[in-house]
């Protein structure tokens, strides 16, 4: 039971609901039965919504017109303009706002740029010619995904699933001792939970390490055999680790107290960023047309906003300028002012008089200066860097060598922000050592604070993960420094995260059936929570939490959406538009249930408004406080791990993978993403330069097909008689490649190769120089270069006679053959690719693999169908999901 008593202050503003709800009420709300309902469907259409045919469909939202988003479109970023390039910044005009007002509702206004492709244009499951559109297909896939997790919820427990599954309520006396020796266990490809020990994790055996390792080396070995030679950086860094042992903690036993983190931990502290260099005397603010002289600190802050004058949404946003101005001021105030020439006080009162040009320019040459200096310099400085840093990179946590995250305290710099941020533009100070708290081991040597400077406070909580913390300026938020997302700490949270969703599998069946039932509850609280889990659940929304408005970007949720963010269309459509985390826009058109659409209408009703909660008696803590009562740590954040995983496992499961190659079989997977990325509502923009590298795939496509041409050309000149065997239009180039594009493309491979002759001839001469020796003279190279020349003339004739000779010591026809047959399965392995990107434009492929599907699974499909896992997860991803290849690497049949 609810009541307006029970409800947060922050929820009792404005229009509240009824706190029962009345058959009367729930009478008016029902919707004409003879209405035809779609099923749910899911849309990735994130761009504005243009006019349709359904104009004369009711929209039910309280006046029957929706209105947009106040902070949507407020600001207004002006585009470069050459003839603006000797003014300054502040003094630029402006273009001319677009002149849709934000009281037009967002879906019917119309943009003059082309809209994002649908999702029946983005992403194609299946090649079909029948008319069932992609979101219908998805939405009856879902479905039936959901039709199966409940078919398999309700299978009764066996004792291979009962080892699969930590049980907090089996005795000590009946669980196993821990398997030695490195055997693993095979139930279900998940090792289960180890009787708890008194013994400390540090203590496991070298041996059983070591012969666990020697184990899991023969079977990766076994499995491996096709796979390429890894590079001398990673084995040397697989010797190094060899050495000390990996600490495989999936195989450890359970800790009796899972909350203390570490018995012993050593480190040395942070890394802070040198002080400022104060600019040449040369380079000066200008204010109103007169060089001003600073004090540095004023200086710098001066330089922060001049050093990315090239970066326009920033600097060029009113809210940027606004608290850079505030803050400068505040600083020059602090600091004794600016002065001219002669000593004079200059006072800064207006930011657009203020040109930033002298200092942009000083520090855009610095950067090309730097990024043109040779190799060997660079590498001196990286080599020196890498010394400097070493120190810091690596912490002792009970006795085992742990890599650290991010040991370096953040350099003074200007807010950015993510979206409309109203902070954007301030000033983040730097931090002294005096912020700095010390998280570290009672007996462990506390490390040395800069020379004049002192840490905050040290301690000694081995309940705490994080080794150093310290508050900035901007939000208040509290910075913390982490161990690597390869460290053993990071892979148990990651572990946790996915066994939590793995366990959800046994209870979701019951919490769809019971949100199901209080859809109609009388209680308006249980019949609002109810529905949010439905949207949640079925449309994977995030729960939402509630915002400081003044201080954070307005980014909502299922639970803080408002009146606004949800348009009704009868007799089932319900249009979300709001931003959502990281002010990423979220516009998605579905169709619902009955219950749920006559739901929203109430929770809509009048007297309700803009600004108006729609989940006015619920809040996100109340939400999963109900969900901790079917399971321990349950929250609404675990469904969309449940959701992504599961749907992931269903559609790799339904694959077929025989006589495929690997780009084959590596795009059927990135379909299967594909699709739990749009069900999950991994949205993103397509990246500006999107269209640029699908022409440059597209560019590498006809060179190789061009290359196609020459090598078959060889097979006539090796033996004529081919082209009457074989067919003229097997010799024929392809249709997509004219002469003017073989011209340019010539040009290109002949620049090309002079490129590859000059740079080679500079890295041999600076090891030459490295190891004292002489320098090979400028004529060297130009006797190198003759091969472009030869080049050039040899393409240019075969451009022209249409005739090739063959290369190679000794061709033959099956030798040229074997080259075709190499060539065609690059240009097949591109076209995959080039088809890869395009469908993945729209839709944030990485979200959903990193952070919602459960590695196992990649790592399961990659064994199971002979597929690198290299070409699933970076060396980073690897070092981060080290568990996850490890723990299931002798079990092909591993379920989530």
């Amino acid at each position: 039971m609810s009541s307006d008593d029970d409800m947060p202050l922050s929820r009792s503003n404005g229009h509240l609901s009824k706190a029962r709800v009345s058959k009367a009420d729930d009478s008016a709300m029902d919707i004409d039965p003879s209405v035809k309902l779609e099923p749910a469907g899911i849309s990735i259409r994130n761009g504005p919504v243009e006019d349709d045919d359904d104009d004369d469909v009711p929209l039910v939202n309280g006046n029957g017109k929706r209105k947009s988003r106040s902070s949507i479109a407020k600001v207004s970023y002006k585009a470069d303009s050459d003839s603006d390039d000797n003014r300054p910044l502040a003094k630029r005009p402006r273009k001319a706002v677009d002149s849709d007002s934000d009281d037009e509702v967002l879906s019917r206004r119309r943009s003059s740029t082309k809209l994002p492709p649908a999702i029946t244009e983005t992403a194609n499951i299946e090649d079909s010619d029948d008319d069932v559109p992609l979101t219908a297909k998805l939405a009856q896939r879902k479905k039936a995904i959901e039709k199966a997790a409940e078919k398999a919820a309700k299978k009764p427990v066996t004792k291979k699933a009962v080892k699969d599954e930590s049980d907090d309520d089996v005795p000590l006396s009946r669980t196993k001792a821990p398997q030695r020796n490195g055997a693993k266990s095979k139930s279900n490809g998940v090792k289960k939970e180890e009787s708890d020990s008194d013994a400390p994790i540090r203590s496991k055996t070298k041996t059983s390490a070591a012969a666990a390792k020697k184990n899991a080396t023969a079977s990766a070995t076994k499995k491996a055999a096709p796979k390429k030679a890894a590079k001398k950086e990673e084995s040397a860094e697989a010797e190094a680790e060899d050495e000390e042992g990996e600490y495989e903690w999936w195989n450890a036993p359970k800790k009796e107290d899972d909350s203390v983190k570490w018995t012993t931990l050593e480190h040395n502290g942070v890394l802070f960023p040198p002080e400022y260099e104060p600019l040449p005397k040369n380079v000066k603010l200008y204010y109103d047309g007169t060089p001003v002289t600073l004090h540095p600190e004023a200086e710098e802050v001066a330089g922060f906003f001049g050093a990315m004058l090239h970066s326009t949404h920033n600097v060029e946003n009113p809210v940027f300028q606004k608290n850079f101005f505030a803050d400068f001021s505040e600083v020059l105030k602090r600091t004794g002012g600016a002065k001219d020439r002669d000593g004079n006080k200059v006072a800064i009162k207006e930011f657009s008089k203020m040109d930033f040009t002298k200092i942009f320019d000083y520090y855009h040459a610095k950067s090309e200066a730097r990024k043109a200096r040779p190799a060997a310099e660079k590498k001196a400085e990286k080599a020196e860097r890498d010394k400097a840093e070493a120190p810091y990179t690596f912490c002792k946590w009970d006795g085992r060598k742990e890599k650290v995250g991010n040991f370096r305290v953040e350099p003074p710099s200007l807010f950015r922000g993510r979206g409309e941020h109203p902070k954007t533009g301030k000033l983040k100070l730097r931090v002294m050592p005096e912020q700095v708290t010390i998280n570290i081991g009672k007996d462990a040597p506390v490390p040395q604070p800069p020379e004049g400077h002192k840490w905050k406070a040290i301690q000694h909580d081995n309940k705490a993960t994080w080794l150093a913390m310290w508050q900035e300026n901007i939000n208040g938020a509290y910075k913390y420094v982490m161990l690597a997302a390869n460290s053993a700490i990071k892979g148990q949270s990651d572990f946790k995260k996915f066994e939590k969703a793995r366990e959800l599998k046994k209870h979701i069946a019951r919490i769809r059936k019971d949100y199901e039932r209080e859809l109609k509850s009388e209680i308006m609280a249980d019949r609002q929570r109810a529905t949010a889990m439905y949207l949640i659940d079925k449309f994977a929304l995030r729960a939402g939490n509630e915002k400081d408005a003044e201080n954070e970007a307005e980014t909502v949720g299922c639970c803080s959406l408002k009146y606004e963010h949800i348009t009704l269309r009868e007799p089932n459509t319900v249009i979300f538009d709001f931003l959502g985390k990281d002010s990423i826009r979220f516009y998605d058109e579905v169709t619902v249930d009955r219950q749920v659409f006559k739901n929203l209408r109430m929770f809509k009703k009048s007297p309700k408004k803009d600004g108006d909660d729609i989940f006015d008696r619920l809040t996100t803590s109340q939400l999963n406080k109900h969900l901790g009562s079917y399971m321990q740590g349950l929250t609404a954040k675990v469904f969309r791990t449940y959701n992504a995983s599961f749907t992931m496992s269903t559609l790799l499961k339904n694959l077929k993978v025989k006589n495929l190659s690997i780009p084959e079989k590596v795009k059927l997977y990135n379909d299967c993403n594909r699709e739990v990325a749009i069900l999950c509502n991994h949205k993103r923009t397509v990246g500006a330069g999107h269209e640029a590298q699908m022409e440059k795939l597209g560019d590498r496509i006809k060179g190789l097909k061009y290359q196609l041409w020459r090598t078959k050309q060889m097979i006539l000149d090796v033996d004529p008689k081919q082209k009457k065997k074989k067919g003229a239009e097997y010799f024929e180039l392809d249709e997509s490649i004219d002469a003017a594009w073989v011209e340019e493309h010539i040009t290109f491979l002949v620049e090309e190769q002079r490129t590859k002759i000059q740079k080679k001839f500079e890295k041999d001469n600076e090891k030459l120089q490295a190891n004292k020796e002489k320098p090979m003279p400028d004529k060297e190279l130009k006797e190198r270069l003759k091969a472009v020349s030869e080049l050039e003339k040899k393409l240019k004739k075969e451009h022209k006679t249409k005739k090739v000779e063959a290369e190679g010591k000794s061709p033959t026809v099956d030798k040229v053959e074997t080259n075709v047959e190499k060539i065609e399965t690059r240009i097949k392995a591109l076209e995959l690719q080039a088809a890869d990107r395009d469908g993945n434009k729209e839709v944030a492929l990485g979200t959903s693999k990193i952070n919602y599907i459960d590695p196992r699974l990649t790592v399961v499909f990659s064994r199971k169908f002979d597929v690198p896992i290299e070409k699933f997860f970076s060396k980073t991803l690897r070092e981060k999901f080290n568990w996850a290849i490890k723990s299931v690497e002798s079990d092909d049949n591993w379920e989530f």
